[in-house]
């Protein structure tokens, strides 16, 4: 079906992992605050992604975890791949898929490479990508990434997968505070007592949509039979 100023963006068939997340905002921040280094390359982009500066968390991933994320993004048309076999590549596709303006590219790229922030911190670091001439503007600008057709958000505190050191419950639970959108926990997860905190997490009537217990799962941490169980509690 062709697309028409009245057919709604395509929604997103599953949550995109935090890999994901930090590898569209690098390659959204790069384009908006060094136009002339994008596209990037896979070792440039690995490099954005581990930077020290304006990421939290700061994170330490190889090329080929971010080329796997790429490839993941590719099938939902998220990302491009540019150039010949010698010098490949990658732009992101996110503006044009959702008809980003240029406030809400900026903070879309902010809360994909920090988290969560105010409105006055987003303002405070938007000025390499988007001058905000008021709070309003600010506000303004999240009410229409609100408004995208978003099925829901994986929430995860990437120093804590694969680790088993526990679920973030705070970070959860002040991320399902903020938005309606379905919210989907990973990382940290080390056994069937993580399940059931997660299961009794919430804030007002909402509550997790899932937890990704991959990790625990392949170590051994965790059989097929208690995640299931855990869910029927």
């Amino acid at each position: 079906m062709p697309l028409t100023d009245e057919t709604p963006p395509p929604r997103l068939p599953r949550p995109l992992d935090a890999v994901e997340l930090r590898v569209l905002g690098a390659l959204l921040e790069k384009q908006q605050a060094t136009p002339e280094y994008y596209p990037l390359t896979l070792h440039a982009l690995a490099a954005a992604c581990n930077q020290k500066t304006n990421r939290d968390p700061v994170t330490d991933l190889d090329e080929a975890a971010v080329l796997a994320a790429l490839e993941r993004l590719r099938e939902h048309v998220l990302v491009w791949k540019t150039g010949g076999a010698r010098a490949e590549k990658w732009e992101q596709n996110v503006d044009r898929r959702w008809s980003l303006d240029a406030g809400a590219k900026a903070v879309m790229t902010l809360l994909l490479l920090r988290g969560e922030q105010t409105p006055g911190e987003l303002r405070g670091r938007s000025e390499r990508l988007h001058a905000f001439a008021t709070p309003g503007e600010v506000e303004a600008a999240l009410q229409r990434l609100e408004d995208l057709p978003l099925g829901g958000v994986v929430v995860t505190d990437i120093d804590r997968d694969g680790t088993g050191a526990g679920p973030d419950m705070a970070g959860l639970a002040h991320v399902l505070a903020l938005t309606g959108l379905q919210v989907v926990a990973s990382g940290g997860i080390a056994g069937t007592s993580d399940l059931v905190a997660l299961a009794g997490l919430g804030a007002g009537a909402r509550r997790l949509a899932g937890v990704i217990v991959g990790r625990a799962l392949l170590s051994g941490a965790l059989s097929i039979s208690e995640p299931v169980a855990a869910c029927e509690q």
